[in-house]
């Protein structure tokens, strides 16, 4: 069973902050940096030392450093933030509106909770645009598709349940629509074909044949859409 992480402060310019989680079933020291974020985990296991886990990390002071050089943190969404909306940077403006909306290169959202209702914004969205690239798939295949719901998820972009129940990441707001359109795509694929063989892309690219360049910009960009922190919201 897992342990109640701790922090620790490592000396440095700037000091490197690393989270220690102790578990029972790790054997060995592992240091992981986030590509997400930044931040620094090492597990070891829970009878290991606070020594031991020190001495570890200065033998990797130098991997670790180099790591984590030119990784960009998270950006905490204010007023003012340039916000990635289906691609494109719109300026956070809270504004004399009643529902947020985009206006040129702004995205206005009303001045009493503008993180909020610019977090709202992108849920609504993410449910519109995926609801109407779903059916249209859907459609094609001539497939049934289940309950759509969408959450914050950072290992997926998106799932499809054996009852075809689809859930998104609905931070796909945020992406061009055509990446928006190839995830909706690929979970809709597997309605025909619940694994990822050669069959199943078969049918990736018989909804939507770019697929293979959504599937890189993702691998390129997806984190960067996790940097945004709707602190507050």
């Amino acid at each position: 069973m897992a342990q109640t992480p701790q922090t620790i402060d490592l000396p440095g310019d700037p000091p490197l902050t690393v989270t220690l989680r102790r578990s029972d079933r790790a054997r060995r020291l592992a240091l992981r940096v986030s590509r997400l974020d930044g931040s620094v985990t090492l597990t070891l296991p829970a009878r290991a030392s606070l020594r031991t886990a020190l001495a570890f990390l200065d033998d990797r002071r130098a991997w670790l450093d180099q790591a984590v050089a030119g990784l960009a943190g998270p950006v905490a969404v204010t007023p003012g933030t340039p916000l990635p909306i289906e691609g494109e940077p719109r300026v956070l403006t809270p504004a004399a509106v009643r529902a947020p909306r985009v206006d040129g290169g702004a995205l206005l959202v009303p001045q009493a909770r503008p993180i909020a209702s610019a977090q709202a914004f992108l849920r609504l969205l993410a449910r519109d645009r995926l609801a109407a690239r779903v059916a249209a798939h859907a459609a094609t295949l001539g497939r049934p598709v289940g309950k759509l719901t969408l959450r914050d998820t950072r290992s997926r972009w998106g799932s499809c349940t054996a009852s075809g129940d689809l859930m998104f990441s609905w931070r796909l707001a945020m992406a061009p629509p055509r990446i928006l359109d190839y995830v909706a795509a690929h979970e809709v694929a597997h309605r025909v074909q619940m694994n990822h063989s050669p069959a199943f892309w078969a049918e990736v690219a018989h909804l939507f044949p770019a697929h293979a360049e959504a599937r890189r910009w993702l691998k390129t960009h997806g984190n960067a859409l996790h940097r945004f922190r709707f602190e507050g919201a």
